[in-house]
Parts: structure tokens; C-alpha cells; sequence
């Protein structure tokens, strides 16, 4: 995640229209006599791609020449919006006023003997919803002024009668917990991502005169919202030092060298590459995803230099701030690893390969302890890149949950990771060390097989979630399928049937599908172009050209039209203007964009000691292309390509034939390399292209009396009801009968649409849990603390930290044999629930034994009366007395080093089978 606070000016506002009406020719004014009668090279009903320009309904970009484009691409994000607004109030920037699904609406419609737009005073938690109908034709006037007030009289009496006001959830705010009252909702500048409210201060309610009632106003369809790009780019820096491209496509080849130079400007003063050029600094992931695709070609020492930047002092890979204080709720951080290994082959620098593969090893060795799940072989931790909560998780999953996920991409990363490690222990002579990493990475893709694999979608599913038992999301993620089919963890015909057979949009491979309600676009409903660059050489790799073109078309076109290459843009519409936040001239869309040329379209597969060509031209995009100046070790090639397919005819090296079309790493010189292919289309094989489509919300379950109740879910027609994770009925009304539990039971409710679509599950909830469970107060362990905290059970807490209490040992009695979740009621208001790296992290033990990690992430800044639960524990235990401890370990360490710290109130044992 970046960091959260940006300035507002970065905001973008909700795109709403969608695809428009391609045109067949580009206009008759056209600034170049290049003619297009020819027809397009690739079309779709959103845009059209002809050799020297680009068709999106009234908008056009063209190549003027090889360094020069213009475009006359103007957002239409602020046109037509809808006068209904709808919105929530926030305390401390949580979605904790009232149930999901349920909101305050206000028509912002300015009545004739109105001096301004006002809603009335709203009671906290009591719904508000004019029921106006839109009037026809009618929309949001540009620069509506709206007063948004609240009555927090009720909270307020509440904090001086009890010192807490109890929320729907059931959870107590305290009086000292009370920071900041905002409101998020549907228009921009409001927005649903209740995690970065805190960094909109024109959203944050205000009571000056202490009377209890709190208002702002707020300016919707603000002018200053219009989003307008470039109209021309015109080449300014040298980039001779780079790679220069040469086709039959003049747009093409402008976009290749328009990317050079924003790779160029990405480098900072001092060596490391920039984000984004509204994302100052270095970014794991961002990086590291980059340097894959192509820096590691372009710019090495610049990515070495980026890449030991991400290095903490005790040599382990960085974990960007992210979700509950970082890791381990976020472990992404070893697709690292991947990144050096690329350097590695791109230079075959020796030196470089001893300094990182200490770091890699030590790294996993750690993630092995804290992350890995010995039940499945998967690893723990946030879905790779997807790093904003609410954006690609169901909104009751806490950090602790997200942690306890086990996700597609993120164990991707992972099992290439140990096969990194193998390969460099190869290189270094640790046969042993290579054998070992080998083996965990065969564990790590048995896992995704066996886990993760939708055999009836022919992909794999999102990520397993849950609590004490965990099922499968069915969504897509397209960056993990991508890695899946680009490291081996699919076989053949798995990874075809991914291609094949993922969702994809008009625009585009979203990050997920389908989207999810009431959540606005940037990683939901939103494509980001690195992501289709790495699906697009997945499918390259496998052969499917209609995916491969698509993919290229689909990088093409945003950076055509808005002269950038932009972090992200909607799936729905295709506009920049409308995801949460973006970014130009950014690091990871630049870096696809070239990585797709040489990798994809040239087929450079680089190994440890050789370079092979494996190039994919598309039938659409035959012809001759020349790649000059490409440096390869100590070798400079200038390599010619002439016609389409995958399969060689002939290749040469320096007018002689090249033996499998591989290329030594001793080489040296300047050579000349020419590649004729065969003119063969591959054996067509289609793409699964869908509708923008969103799934239902996710049902919040009540039980009493011997049903589960829930609220009708829009666009539901059936509920499935899961029983510790399996399915155990259907109904199609909401409510269901169960049976008095005789052991532990969790329930969870899925809504299911017209078109088979399922939301979310709803949040685990335990029946007749208390008669399986029992606890043990803490403080009666070790001495409390006197800090003064409030919310906790028994006679106190007991404070944790890197130098408090490094050990708390508790004798419990276990009632029978059976398998048991040990979880901890705990706080830790060391930071937001969305960023930061102070997530408190600690052992569990048996004894000798070591059972596991225990999470204990951040809950809100200063919020230490907010108490939650760890991640459970899920162990066998034998009948009788046990020492079980839990223990600050080495491998506990967090990112932030210093603080590690949370309060602790008791110890659950619940018997769960």
C-alpha cells in the first residue's frame, strides 16, 4: 500500500460512463496522410487499433511519427453523474455506523427557493432516505455545494452516562478511543474506502461550538475534478543508450519509445527508481514486479540499487507498510527474490548473486516459521499487489484474517521464491540448501493444485478465507493466474485452460471478477496494465494468440490515449479518471509495456548461462521489426524479425545458423542476429470475454432460536449456508433452520445471483460455542499493567513488548482429546488498520513444542480499547494438563524493529472437533 498520506490533489473522481462507439476510420482531419482504408489491425466494440493511430468512439490518439503522438482523450467522469448521493458516517474511519448495505441517501437536486443544498440533521445510526425519485434528464450540477450534518448527541450522553457508546456490531467505543467523525459515500469527493477517510480532511465533521452536532460541506462535481491528459508527447530526452525499436507500426514503435523515456525519468538522483510520478520512493513490490518485466534488462544497476534499498539491517527483504501493520499480514515481499535472480540473469554478476542469496535464504527461513501453513503447504499472507482491504476482501475480514488467508498470487511468489533460492544455492555449491527450497516449493504447488484449483472454471480461485475452518473464493485474480502459468506452477493444460478460460473485460483482464458492490474502482473493477503485461506473456507462453494481441492492444491503448502510461484505469469504462488513486509515468505499467517487446513479441528467455529466443508475433502484427543495441551481458545484439507465428524458420547469428536459437552468456561483441518465422498461425484458442458484472453483497447472519437469519441481499435468488466451511444447504428465502449443535459449529451464508455468481461469505458465526471454549485471564499469569486501557475482561491486561514480558507461560486444562483453535483477546493501537509496520507478532508453544504464530496486528491509532481476537491456533491436544507459552522469538521480529508491542486480556481454548 502506498503511503496514506497523499495529497488530496491525487484523488481521482468515479468514472460512470461506459464504453462508447468505436469508429471504423479515424476523422478525415487527420494530422497525417498515412492512410487507414485498410482497416484496423485489432477491433473491439470499445476501440479500434490501426498501424499508425487509435480509435475509442469520438476519441483519437495517432502517431505523428516514431516520437511523436498526440491525443485528444478528455475523461468523461464528470458527465451525467447521478444526483443520488449515498453515504455513512464513520467514526474513527471504520464502517461502524450501520450494517452493510445500509446508507443515508440524499437527492442533491437544488430546490427553486433554496439558498443551498443542506440534509437534514441525521441521528447517528438511525438510517436517513429520501425517498425523491431522479427526476428524468436531470444530473449532478457541476461544483454542488452540500452541508452534510450529524447528531452525535446520542454518543455523546452515551461516553458521560457509561464511558462507552456500543455500536451495531456489538463492539464498545470508548470515550478516550473517540478520534474523528467522518463521512464516506458514492461521489466524489466522498468514497467508500473508509481506510484513507483519514487523509480527506474536507470529509471529516466538525462540531466548533460543542453542541454536539457536527457538519461539513462538502463540493461535489467540482470543476477541478475534470480530468484531462496531454494532448501531444513529443520525445525530449536521449535515450540512444536503450534498445531502439523499428516496425511497420509507427504507433507502436512512439508508444515503445515513449516508454523508454518515462523509464528514464523514473530514476532518481540517487540511483533508485521512482514509483511513479506521484509516488516518490521504493516500493517492494513495485520495484520488484518491474524489475521482472524489464529493468532488470534496461537499467540493472539501477535496480540493484533499488532492490538493497528494500534490505533491513539484519538482512531480510523489506515488507512494504501495508494491512494491520505489514507483515506478516502482508508477504509478498519475496517476489524480491524473483527480481534479484532476473538481475542475475540479465548480468551474470557473480558478486551480486553472493550478496543477495543470504538475504533471500534468510528471509524464507523466516516466512517459514511465521507464514507457512504445515495443513495445506501454503503460505499465509495478503494477495500479491492487492494490498488495499476493503478492495479484495469481504469487509468483516479484520488484518488478523487477512493474514490467516492463504491467496493465489501471494503463493506464487512464494513457491518461485524457493526455486530462486535453489537455482542461486546451484550456482554458489549449497546442494543441500538447493535440494531443501526444491522440495518446499514442490510443497507450495502441490498446495495451489490441490487448494486452490476451480476444476468446473478450468482457473484457480482467489485465496482460502475463513477462520477455524476456511473455503474457497471463486473469484479470479489475474496476477496470480498470470504467475501461476509463468513459473510452472500450472502444467500444460492447466495453464492453457487459465488463458483460455479467466475472465476478461472490454478493456482489458481486471484484477478480480466480478467486482464487488458498493466498493469503488482501483484494484476492484479496475485493469492495471503491468498485471495485463504479465497475462499477456502468460499468454504468450502458452500459444494463445488471440489473448496475446488482446493484451498488447490492451497496454496500447491506455498509454495512447492518455500519453502516459498511467498506474491504472476502470475495467468498466476504461477511464483514468474514476480508481481511488493513480499515477503517470509509472514504474510497473512502463516496465509491461517494454518487458512485452522483448519477452513477448522477441521471446528473449533469459537462463543462467544462456539466452534462447522464443518470439511471438501475432498474425495481426507481421512484418519486419529490428531491435538495435540491445545489450546482453558483454554482447550488443541487433536482432531482425520478419514475419508472424511462434514457430522459427531460420535464425542466424552473424549470417550463420544459431544452433535452438540460443544465444551463450560468454558472448561478446556486436552481432547481428536475423529470425524468420514460419507464417503459422497457432491452433486458435479463445479468451472468456465478460460483461462488467458485479456480485451480490455479502449477507450479515443473526441466529436465534434455532434459525439463521439475514437480510434480503439485492440481486439474490438463492442463499447457500456453509457448515464449518462445507456446504450444508440452499435456500431462497433468508433464513434457515439448524439443528442444536452437539460439537463447535460455524456458520456462514453466500448470496447467489440470476447469473451464478456468488458474494462474499459472510462472516463466521460460532453456535453454542461457550459450551466448547474455555478462557484464561492473563493478568493472572504475570503482573498487569497499569496503563489505562479499558474494555477488558477479568481484573486487567498484561502489556507485551520487545522488552516486556518476552515469555507468558498459562497451565490449561484440556477437557478431551481433540483438535482445538487457541486464540488471544488482545489491542494494539500503534497505528491505522491500513498501513504502517507495527504488528505485534509472537510464538506459540507446547512445551518444547513450537505450535505456531500468533498475529496480534494494529487496530486503529491510539485506539487501545478496541480489543479483537488473534488468528487461531489449530492444534491436536491430548486429555489433560498442558504448559502452553507464548514467546517472543527471533523470527517474531516486525519491519518496524523497535516497537512490537500489544496488550493481552485472555487466552481462548475452544474445541472445534
Amino acid at each position: 500500500m502506498r503511503p496514506s498520506s497523499l495529497s488530496i490533489g491525487f484523488l481521482l473522481s468515479l468514472g460512470l460512463l461506459g464504453s462508447c462507439q468505436m469508429h471504423k476510420t479515424p476523422p478525415s482531419t487527420a494530422p497525417i496522410a498515412t492512410p487507414t482504408t485498410a482497416g484496423p489491425l485489432w477491433q473491439s466494440a470499445a476501440y479500434s487499433v490501426y498501424p499508425d493511430s487509435l480509435v475509442q468512439g469520438a476519441h483519437t490518439a495517432r502517431a505523428l511519427s516514431r516520437t511523436e503522438l498526440t491525443s485528444d482523450y478528455r475523461s468523461p467522469a464528470n458527465e451525467f453523474q447521478s444526483p443520488q448521493i449515498s453515504f455513512k458516517f464513520s467514526l474513527n474511519g471504520k464502517d461502524n455506523e450501520m450494517p452493510i448495505g445500509q446508507d443515508h441517501v440524499f437527492m442533491a437536486v437544488p430546490k427553486a427557493d433554496a439558498t443551498g443544498l443542506e440534509t437534514p440533521l441525521i441521528v447517528f445510526g438511525q438510517q436517513y432516505h429520501d425517498q425523491t425519485p431522479v427526476p428524468a434528464n436531470t444530473y449532478l450540477a457541476p461544483n454542488t455545494a452540500l452541508k452534510i450534518r450529524l447528531d452525535l448527541r446520542p454518543l455523546l450522553a452515551a461516553f458521560q452516562k457509561q464511558g462507552f457508546y456500543q455500536l451495531y456490531t456489538g463492539q464498545k467505543l470508548y470515550k478516550d478511543d473517540f478520534k474523528h467523525v467522518f463521512v464516506a459515500g458514492n461521489t466524489a469527493p466522498l468514497s467508500w474506502d473508509f481506510d484513507n477517510l483519514i487523509n480527506k480532511p474536507q470529509l471529516e465533521l466538525k462540531d466548533p461550538d460543542g453542541d454536539g452536532i457536527y457538519e461539513t460541506t462538502i463540493s461535489l462535481n467540482a470543476h477541478s475534478d475534470t480530468k484531462t491528459t496531454a494532448s501531444s508527447w513529443k520525445q525530449s530526452l536521449d535515450v540512444s543508450e536503450f534498445p531502439q525499436l523499428t516496425s511497420d507500426y509507427p504507433l507502436l514503435d512512439a508508444l515503445y519509445n515513449l516508454s523508454l523515456e518515462e523509464a528514464k525519468r523514473a530514476v532518481e538522483p540517487d540511483g533508485t527508481f521512482r514509483t511513479g510520478q506521484e509516488w516518490a520512493g521504493v516500493w517492494t513490490r513495485d520495484i520488484s514486479y518491474s524489475i521482472i518485466l524489464s529493468q532488470a534488462l534496461l537499467q540493472p544497476e539501477v535496480a540493484k540499487t533499488s532492490l538493497l534499498r528494500k534490505v533491513t539491517p539484519e538482512g531480510r527483504i523489506i515488507q512494504d507498510t501495508g494491512t494491520g501493520g505489514a507483515y506478516p499480514c502482508s508477504t509478498d515481499r519475496i517476489i524480491w527474490a524473483t527480481a534479484a535472480w532476473e538481475i542475475y540473469k540479465a548480468t551474470g554478476d557473480e558478486a551480486w548473486l553472493r550478496q543477495v542469496y543470504p538475504i533471500i535464504k534468510n528471509s524464507i527461513e523466516d516466512d517459514q516459521q511465521v507464514a507457512y501453513d504445515p495443513a495445506t503447504g501454503l503460505v499465509r499472507g495478503e494477495s500479491s499487489f492487492l494490498d488495499w482491504r476493503e478492495q479484495t476482501y469481504p469487509k468483516w475480514m479484520q488484518p488478523v484474517d487477512i493474514y490467516q488467508s492463504e491467496t493465489l498470487g501471494t503463493n506464487a511468489a512464494h513457491f518461485q521464491g524457493n526455486q530462486v533460492l535453489a537455482l542461486m544455492a546451484d550456482q554458489l555449491g549449497h546442494a543441500d540448501v538447493a535440494a531443501q527450497h526444491r522440495a518446499v516449493a514442490a510443497r507450495i504447488k502441490q498446495g495451489i493444485n490441490q487448494h486452490l484449483w476451480l476444476e468446473d472454471r478450468g482457473y484457480y480461485g482467489q485465496y482460502l478465507y475463513g477462520r477455524s475452518f476456511l473455503q474457497l473464493s471463486p473469484k479470479a485474480e489475474a496476477l496470480g493466474e498470470a504467475l501461476t502459468v509463468l513459473f510452472g506452477v500450472a502444467e500444460e493444460a492447466r495453464a492453457r485452460s487459465i488463458v483460455a478460460r479467466t475472465p476478461v473485460m472490454d478493456y482489458g483482464i481486471p484484477c478480480i471478477y466480478p467486482q464487488i458492490s458498493g466498493i469503488p474502482p482501483y484494484h476492484n473493477n479496475a485493469v492495471w496494465p503491468f498485471v495485463q503485461s504479465y497475462w499477456g506473456l502468460a499468454a504468450a507462453q502458452v500459444g494463445n494468440e488471440t489473448a496475446f494481441l488482446e493484451s498488447l492492444m490492451a497496454v496500447a491503448r491506455p498509454a495512447a490515449l492518455f500519453l502516459t502510461n498511467k498506474e491504472n484505469f476502470v475495467a468498466s469504462n476504461g477511464d483514468f479518471a474514476g480508481t481511488q488513486i493513480n499515477s503517470s509515468n509509472m514504474l510497473w505499467s512502463l516496465s509491461g509495456s517494454l518487458g512485452l517487446v522483448y519477452k513477448g513479441l522477441f521471446g528473449m528467455d533469459f537462463q543462467a548461462d544462456h539466452l534462447t529466443f522464443r518470439p511471438f508475433v501475432p498474425q495481426a502484427l507481421q512484418g519486419t521489426r529490428k531491435l538495435t543495441g540491445f545489450k546482453y551481458r558483454q554482447a550488443v545484439l541487433n536482432v531482425e524479425m520478419l514475419g508472424y507465428g511462434r514457430t522459427i524458420r531460420s535464425i542466424t547469428l552473424d549470417g550463420q545458423p544459431l544452433p535452438n536459437a540460443t544465444i551463450s552468456a560468454t558472448l561478446t561483441g556486436s552481432h547481428a542476429i536475423r529470425i524468420e518465422l514460419a507464417n503459422e498461425a497457432p491452433a486458435a484458442a479463445p479468451q472468456n470475454k465478460l460483461p462488467h458484472h458485479v456480485a451480490p453483497m455479502t449477507p450479515a447472519v443473526a441466529y436465534a432460536n434455532g434459525r439463521l437469519t439475514w437480510a434480503p441481499v439485492e440481486g439474490a435468488k438463492a442463499y447457500q449456508v456453509l457448515r464449518n466451511g462445507q456446504f450444508a444447504g440452499r435456500t431462497t428465502t433468508p433464513e434457515f433452520a439448524v439443528p442444536t449443535p452437539v460439537a463447535y459449529t460455524e456458520y456462514q451464508v453466500l448470496a447467489v445471483d440470476a447469473q451464478g455468481f456468488e458474494s462474499y461469505a459472510s462472516e463466521p458465526l460460532p453456535v453454542g460455542a461457550a459450551a466448547h471454549r474455555r478462557t484464561y485471564e492473563l493478568e493472572t499469569v504475570t503482573g498487569k499493567s497499569k496503563k489505562p486501557y479499558k474494555g477488558y475482561t477479568g481484573t486487567g491486561f498484561v502489556e507485551i513488548s520487545t522488552t516486556q514480558n518476552h515469555t507468558l507461560t498459562t497451565r490449561v486444562e484440556v477437557p478431551e482429546t481433540g483438535l482445538y483453535a487457541i486464540d488471544f483477546r488482545y489491542t494494539n493501537g500503534n497505528g491505522p488498520i491500513n498501513t504502517s509496520n507495527k504488528c505485534a507478532i509472537r510464538t506459540l508453544r507446547l512445551g518444547q513444542q513450537r505450535l505456531g504464530t500468533v498475529v496480534l496486528p494494529q487496530r486503529g491509532v491510539e485506539e487501545w480499547s478496541d480489543w479483537g481476537f488473534s488468528n487461531p491456533i489449530i492444534v491436536r491436544l491430548e486429555k489433560g494438563p498442558h504448559p502452553l507459552t507464548l514467546a517472543y522469538d527471533a523470527a517474531d521480529r516486525n519491519m518496524n524493529g523497535e516497537v512490537n508491542q500489544a496488550m493481552l486480556d485472555y487466552m481462548r481454548l475452544t474445541r472445534i472437533k
